[in-house]
């Protein structure tokens, strides 16, 4: 099997831990497997139909790309690269628009709360009248503030007392999203890594000392999770309402049970495979390759 990674990295930096342990463990499995970067990419609409250059030369037929979408601004713009990739009948795993659903937190809570799957109490807030009302519906102070978009822990702050809200807002942005603080969660969250339906790995998060958020990029601490049935089957239904193929589900239990904070298009999976011992990237790969050969298989019945 032909496999492509696509990396959204720039090209100052290295290829991420996650993406060469991809390559790394598809190559040991005996596939061909390139990293290509996004910014070598050349989009042309000079036909009938949009086909793509990579350092100037025709993209090489590939049988999947995995994509890695480390966006975190302006991400319609940068996925426009994936669709074209799908338009030219490339075979991804994630597809595009399952990626901007999830890039993007107001979307991301629309669609989970439309399933019924539970989140924490959430207002948009688009101007600063609405502030008190808002503050008060998610159930007071403390309250996470969260830009739209963003991801590892950015644009996610804890709001004390109004007047710390109100000096912290800036209304040069389009809109903010007040949500309840789980307090009953004591700093603690839980990474659940969810491959075509299944899950594959999971981790509990705890934050540092004197930090709210667990993420692992700034400073959180990962280990072994024994996660319920219910939370494995939140987790599946999150990936399945969003269309991803894989997808990492951030969870946190609540007072009256588990609530689903955010849903991972990229997720990183380095710290939950040191943590546990999964195989987070094999399983990727084993689950792209199956789904290339389930596609190979129907196409040929066309």
């Amino acid at each position: 099997m032909k496999i492509g990674i696509l990396s959204f990295r720039s090209l100052n930096a290295k290829a991420s831990k996650e993406e060469l342990r991809i390559l790394k463990d598809a190559r040991e499995k005996g596939h061909t497997v390139r990293i290509f970067r996004s910014q070598r990419f050349q989009m042309v609409y000079a036909e009938k139909q949009p086909w793509l250059l990579y350092d100037g030369k025709p993209l090489p037929k590939y049988d999947i790309f995995i994509i890695r979408p480390s966006i975190l601004s302006n991400a319609s713009l940068y996925i426009s690269l994936v669709e074209q990739m799908a338009m030219t009948g490339i075979l991804l795993f994630n597809r595009h628009d399952a990626i901007l659903k999830t890039k993007n937190k107001i979307k991301t809570m629309q669609i989970l709360n439309n399933y019924g799957i539970p989140i924490p109490k959430t207002v948009i807030v688009k101007n600063g009248n609405d502030v008190a009302q808002a503050a008060k519906i998610v159930g007071g102070f403390p309250l996470i503030v969260k830009e739209p978009f963003g991801s590892f822990g950015n644009g996610v702050t804890i709001i004390e007392s109004m007047r710390a809200l109100k000096s912290f807002l800036r209304w040069d942005k389009p809109m903010y999203l007040f949500q309840e603080y789980v307090k009953h969660s004591k700093g603690k969250d839980f990474r659940i890594f969810v491959i075509n339906g299944h899950v594959v790995g999971s981790m509990m998060r705890s934050a540092k000392k004197g930090e709210f958020r667990s993420n692992i990029e700034l400073g959180g601490k990962g280990g072994p999770a024994d996660i319920t049935e219910e939370e494995s089957a939140i987790a599946v239904r999150c990936v399945q309402a969003l269309d991803l193929h894989y997808g990492g589900v951030d969870l946190m239990r609540g007072k009256d049970g588990p609530v689903v904070l955010e849903v991972n298009s990229n997720p990183g999976f380095k710290a939950l495979e040191e943590s546990t011992g999964a195989n987070i990237a094999g399983a990727i790969v084993d689950y792209a390759v199956d789904f290339a050969v389930q596609h190979q298989k129907q196409t040929s019945l066309k």
